[in-house]
């Protein structure tokens, strides 16, 4: 597996940061205080339904499911004392699309959950409770 770096470096700005991805993109990374970015906890809860919902758009459409949008929300559940790590989350998947099977739906989660998506998995395995839901909206 191929090693994987970012650069961050301080705005100079309260606690703000630049972060750039090995690809070049680039981002701004903020304290819970607030800034014009996202909080490193926030950016990890999203990385883990952003890795998901890439594995079961990909599962569904090998699957040959007629899937015109996808959403996907995340609801996080912090512990009160430090350090303030995730306890719990809550993912939901939001399918719309024509003649959608349940069935190809509750199994593209399940592969992604328990298979593919490195992210939820790591979270899962450090502790963090993560169910999920879904629904599908017919168009």
């Amino acid at each position: 597996m191929a090693e994987k770096f970012a650069h961050l470096e301080w705005t100079g700005e309260g606690l703000d940061l630049k972060v750039t991805a090995p690809n070049g993109y680039s981002y701004n990374m903020t304290p819970p205080s607030g800034g014009p970015g996202v909080t490193p906890m926030e950016y990890l809860l999203s990385a883990a339904a952003g890795c998901t919902a890439m594995d079961v758009i990909s599962i569904l459409q090998k699957k040959r499911q007629q899937i015109s949008g996808m959403e996907f929300d995340i609801h996080g559940v912090q512990s009160e004392s430090m350090p303030h790590v995730y306890t719990s989350a809550t993912l939901v998947y939001v399918i719309k699309g024509k003649d959608v099977d349940p069935a190809a739906v509750e199994r593209a989660i399940e592969l992604s959950q328990t298979k593919y998506c490195s992210a939820s998995i790591m979270l899962k395995q450090a502790g963090m409770e993560l169910k999920t839901e879904y629904r599908i909206e017919e168009e």
